[in-house]
């Protein structure tokens, strides 16, 4: 069962997507792996997840060997089961976060949901699992402004045999170079032995060094901001912004910028 575990783990199959796919719930399939034998589950759960990993008998999972090609065989069946079914939503999708979604939106955010809750109970409020969601929200925060983001996406989705390799959902000459450099950052990384410390220290400091400037830029310009803000009102004769005078503040702020333009 350990190896089943790492093999599980290797195709990078969440619980949830598991239980998706036996038809159980996830408590279900955690009391399945804590069994010492495959032989001991159900039989058509059983027959089920060898279909899955493309096997005829629990003997043959030492065996397997999980490559790239392995990877995209057991995702596409997993896909073309979905697919076919075309099984409507076990979960409540009537509720606000659903609104105005189409069913392949909903089940994308409901597994999106609950891998990170499955992913946060298991590490019992570990302060890295919660850090890596907390980085995750900023980075879902900072994806539409910077396009690269979306590359990185593309790149590790790639990098761990989830994503054909010639595949570009986005523009593809940008990722293309993208994903070339980034290949060359991470073989540079998995060799970090053989690169000068210094250097290292040297890169890290501009790094550090840009950050806090593009920082001080965006204080700088909220503090901007904030006092074109109360400059518009004490104008207007408002004392806050509402939905009554928004309009009205918005235009006199934008003609206050145009007066510092033209000074």
């Amino acid at each position: 069962m350990n190896r089943l575990n790492e093999i599980l783990h290797e195709l990078g199959i969440s619980k949830v997507k598991l239980a998706k796919f036996l038809g159980v719930s996830r408590q279900m399939i955690y009391n399945y792996l804590e069994l010492d034998d495959i032989n001991k589950w159900p039989k058509d759960k059983k027959v089920l997840l060898l279909n899955l990993l493309g096997i005829k008998s629990a003997e043959e999972i030492d065996s397997i060997k999980v490559d790239t090609d392995y990877i995209m065989m057991v995702e596409a069946r997993i896909n073309s089961l979905f697919e076919k079914e075309e099984q409507k939503c076990d979960f409540n999708d009537t509720i606000d976060i659903y609104k105005d979604m189409t069913k392949r939106q909903k089940d994308l955010l409901h597994n999106i949901l609950e891998l990170i809750r499955e992913n946060l109970n298991d590490d019992d409020d570990s302060d890295a699992t919660y850090s890596t969601y907390k980085y995750l929200y900023h980075f879902l925060q900072a994806m539409n402004q910077t396009r690269e983001l979306k590359y990185v996406l593309g790149y590790f989705a790639k990098a761990s045999g989830s994503v054909k390799p010639l595949e570009f959902a986005f523009d593809e000459n940008e990722q293309f170079i993208f994903e070339s450099v980034l290949f060359s950052a991470m073989t540079l990384y998995n060799n970090k032995s053989g690169v000068s410390k210094t250097k290292l220290a040297e890169a890290h400091k501009r790094f550090v060094n840009q950050i806090e400037h593009k920082i001080e830029e965006k204080m700088s310009r909220t503090l901007e901001l904030n006092t074109i803000r109360i400059q518009a009102l004490k104008e207007l004769g408002f004392t806050e912004i509402n939905e009554e005078n928004a309009a009205i503040v918005f235009e006199k702020i934008a003609e206050i910028q145009s007066r510092k333009v033209l000074n």
